[in-house]
């Protein structure tokens, strides 16, 4: 398989129906572990969207393909035609993954479920990640992270209070999906090794979205109050904790138990608040929080950010500014933990992007480039698959590449 990159990983082959955000991002993590990740992309629709991201973009390529899509293979092939499913049916019967990010209906129409493709590989694991999942009544309904962050609730509590509602400025239930998706893949194939037999994964956005609501979801089932916005992105039930205005800009400053408290007043030069009744406890504080938040704002004001970084460091009161994405990527604890890979591409020279935070054993210091529209069709048929020359020309002629692959000269 991958064993010529090594790493943890390397014993393993996906086939990866996946495009754009979500399902790209839940593969590479497994790709910069080892897996061989074959993308499988639609000549109808030109690839992988993901592909015509601007900005950074020309051709088939951008800087957003980029991102999601190192470290793995593709191959152009029209699943919807008879030939192009005997290419797919005999990658499924020498891999271990299928994974498609799709609409919950589609994986059934493209014969991609485990009782559809069991028969060609019994130990298969089939692993989908849609917006609403295989069943329930919006299952053939398109999802996006953005409609998911209203849907779920996460807009109803975020921004400020009396304003519009608001979405986080990342994707984050794409981004957490893709996360649940590589737990799933790698539990079923860990069982699938173990007893012979695959499955089906079925993990959505709307599953994930709805979860994160966590702790809050909780309180609100066992009839607590209505969740609500909080201003300058307060805790809903610590204090102090959240953001305050300084001088020249922002902190963030979170008090997560009493001892945090304590040391805050001290280094702030109030350690008259912690002999305040209405201070005592997080009860309390929470009672009175417009009331002690006025009086911390008051001093945050008259210092700038980099003077109450400083003292409340030293103090060890957990604390930090509000970055720039320019500064943190500066940050000289990203350098330290690795956190910027880079890729050699012909038309962006040296790309620096987010490397995966995954980490198991030793890292590779390798990694390649997001690949080119099926630049992998030759080793794939030819090496893997073993196909004749005859046979990749008949597969060509029968419309299974949609005229991208033709046979090598």
């Amino acid at each position: 398989m991958s064993a010529e990159r090594g790493g943890p990983l390397s014993d393993l082959r996906i086939v990866a129906l996946e495009q754009y955000g979500a399902g790209p991002f839940a593969t590479l993590h497994l790709a910069d572990l080892g897996a061989e990740v074959i993308k499988i992309e639609d000549p109808h629709s030109g690839g992988d969207v993901g592909r015509y991201v601007p900005p950074f973009q020309e051709g088939t390529d951008s800087l957003f393909f980029e991102t999601y899509n190192r470290n793995k293979r593709s191959l152009v092939l029209d699943v919807r035609t008879p030939a192009g499913r005997r290419v797919l049916h005999d990658l499924v019967r020498v891999s271990d993954v299928v994974f498609s990010n799709l609409r919950g209906d589609v994986p059934e129409k493209l014969g991609i479920l485990y009782r559809q493709l069991a028969p060609l590989n019994p130990k298969i694991v089939c692993c989908s990640l849609s917006g609403f999942g295989l069943t329930g009544p919006r299952a053939a309904q398109p999802a996006y992270d953005y409609l998911l962050q209203g849907l779920a609730g996460w807009m109803h509590l975020t921004g400020e209070p009396g304003g519009p509602p608001a979405k986080s400025g990342l994707s984050l239930v794409d981004f957490t999906a893709g996360y649940v998706a590589t737990a799933a893949i790698l539990a079923g194939v860990h069982t699938a090794r173990r007893t012979g037999v695959g499955m089906d994964c079925d993990v959505s956005l709307f599953d994930v979205a709805t979860t994160m609501l966590g702790y809050v979801a909780t309180w609100t089932l066992h009839g607590g109050p209505e969740p609500r916005r909080t201003s300058h992105s307060a805790h809903p039930s610590l204090v102090p904790f959240e953001n305050f205005p300084t001088a020249d800009g922002w902190i963030v400053v979170a008090c997560a138990k009493e001892k945090f408290w304590q040391r805050l007043a001290h280094a702030l030069g109030r350690p008259d608040l912690l002999a305040h009744p209405d201070y005592q406890d997080f009860a309390q504080r929470r009672l009175h929080h417009e009331a002690l938040t006025g009086e911390l704002t008051a001093v945050f004001r008259t210092g700038p950010t980099e003077k109450w970084i400083d003292e409340l460091t030293a103090a060890g009161v957990p604390c930090a500014t509000i970055n720039s994405v320019s500064e943190a990527l500066d940050d000289p604890q990203t350098a330290a933990r690795g956190l910027v890979v880079e890729t050699e591409h012909p038309r962006f020279g040296t790309v620096r992007a987010p490397a995966s935070p995954v980490r198991v054993g030793e890292r590779s210091g390798q990694a390649t480039r997001a690949p080119a529209m099926n630049a992998d069709a030759e080793h794939l048929l030819r090496t893997v698959l073993g196909y004749s020359l005859a046979e990749r020309t008949e597969l060509t002629d029968a419309g299974a590449f949609g005229g991208h692959t033709g046979p090598p000269t």
